[in-house]
């Protein structure tokens, strides 16, 4: 997305509104035109629309701690509906054009960090949660305090580990990269493809998607992404249909037998509330549901803020029109992406596309909105897409959060220790909440070595001292005859 825009775009003498549509979201007042918010609309589904595959992806690719996992039918009902239902209750209610719809990087914690130490139902419970927490903390006006506790460049580190993370995901479900067996006796934990080589039809598919991500990427092509994997489902399906592939692995690209299918909503309404409390226990049920806090919270607050800004439609102060509004539909979508059992919903940055279009109001939204839930019934051509297809994906999504390391001051050790300890531990630990856990344990001990203890928010020692019991939580379970 191109740099805030400080000032509004819109005329200074508003044209007549031509009728009730246009008078409720705004359109003629703000500079725009219904066509313009129609294409800005489709502009935004086509660039977000490869989240129906990665959010399936990803969730449907990992197990809980009792070795279920997710259906990824179900997985595409459920991302589609809530996208479709939020960003039509966001167009409506916040009247912005800002799509909502699973969180890349939320699903990531969820599926990897979450789902292994309790049941899909607890974990999508913890989802739920989160959700209602963010509410409060609009409500009750404490995001601000929120905001100000975590210093900026930890903001900025946590995202770039969690691109990391999300990009190791990609390379090791495209095969790209594997674990070396125990067994081999090495000390290095990975290699490149299976053997220490790439080999087969189905990285070749992944390697040339990465390539042409990055290329697209590169000449600033719309939807660039979903471009990739439309194209790499094809020619795997191409290549399947010729050649002996031995595996694919958890999708083979073969043509369905129908292409329209009734969507499948046996993951709506499986979550338990307060189940993960009994499997994991209180404190780390504390910092799991922090971790997707601070992961929602400060994704949204940026996202919010420079799409309203791209749009011209921040206020002489700066400010967001209707902020708590629209951050509680945000903080409701969380709720609802819990209960359906698809991850955290939350806000687009690619709703920028939209924006480039010509959106200016949130009527763009009900466009975006009907073509998710159109998405509903095509669950048979969108389940066909390959993890080779879609990883690359991942690959130019981290690329994208990994963008944010310049804004960190690497001159100043007391900032740029933290940031890179947040950095690193993520894909080194395959844990998003070890990395930020990291980061604001180290940023606590050097401001206090350095003497300045009383620049730290009270909430960050207080998040400092959660995590602090977190990573020793077995050494003090034996002091204290737990275990």
């Amino acid at each position: 997305m191109s740099e805030t825009k400080k000032t509004a775009a819109r005329p200074d003498t508003a044209p007549p509104a031509v009728n009730g549509v246009d008078r409720f979201f705004k359109i003629s007042e703000r500079g725009s035109t219904v066509g313009r918010e129609i294409r800005g609309g489709f502009a935004t589904f086509f660039t977000m629309a490869y989240i129906l595959v990665l959010n399936p992806l990803i969730l449907g690719s990992a197990k809980d701690k009792f070795g279920h996992q997710l259906d990824t039918v179900q997985l595409t009902t459920a991302t589609a509906l809530v996208a479709a239902v939020m960003t039509i209750v966001m167009g409506v209610g916040g009247n912005l054009p800002l799509a909502l719809a699973a969180g890349l990087g939320l699903n990531a914690v969820v599926a990897f960090q979450i789902a292994p130490l309790m049941s899909w139902d607890d974990a999508m419970g913890l989802i739920v949660l989160e959700g209602l927490l963010i509410c409060v903390l609009v409500v009750t006006g404490l995001r601000e305090a929120v905001m100000h506790a975590i210093p900026q460049s930890l903001k900025q580190a946590i995202s770039v580990g969690i691109g990391l993370f999300i990009a190791f995901i990609g390379f090791v479900d495209a095969g790209f990269v594997s674990r070396i067996p125990d067994a081999a006796h090495t000390t290095v934990p990975v290699q490149l493809g299976a053997t220490g080589t790439l080999g087969g039809w189905p990285v070749l598919v992944f390697c040339l998607g990465v390539l042409l991500t990055v290329g697209l990427l590169a000449r600033r092509v719309k939807g660039a992404i979903l471009i990739s994997i439309v194209t790499m489902t094809l020619l795997a399906v191409v290549i399947d249909s010729l050649a002996d592939v031995k595996s694919w692995g958890l999708t083979t690209p073969s043509w369905p037998d129908r292409i329209v299918d009734a969507p499948d909503f046996g993951l709506i309404g499986h979550f338990s509330l307060f189940g993960a409390f009994g499997e994991t226990g209180v404190v780390t049920v504390v910092l799991l549901v922090f971790t997707l806090i601070l992961s929602d919270f400060f994704d949204t607050m940026g996202t919010v803020v420079g799409i309203s800004a791209e749009a011209g439609l921040l206020d002489e102060k700066g400010d967001v029109p209707r902020l708590g509004r629209v951050l509680l539909i945000d903080g409701a979508a969380a709720v609802a992406g819990g209960a359906a059992s698809s991850s955290s919903a939350t806000s687009y940055i690619e709703s920028a596309a939209g924006v480039g279009e010509g959106s200016r109001t949130g009527f763009s939204n009900l466009v975006t909105g009907s073509l998710f839930a159109l998405a509903l019934f095509l669950t048979p051509v969108l389940t066909i897409v390959p993890l080779q297809a879609a990883a690359p994906a991942l690959v130019a999504v981290g690329f994208l959060m990994m963008t944010q390391v310049k804004g960190i001051d690497w001159e100043r050790y007391e900032i740029a220790v933290p940031a890179f300890l947040t950095i690193a531990v993520m894909p080194f630990t395959y844990s998003i909440t070890n990395g930020i856990g990291a980061g604001f344990v180290a940023y606590v001990v050097i401001k206090t070595v350095l003497g300045r203890a009383k620049d730290v928010h009270w909430l960050l020692w207080g998040a400092s001292a959660l995590f602090l019991v977190y990573f020793a939580i077995d050494p003090i379970e034996q002091v204290l005859g737990v275990k």
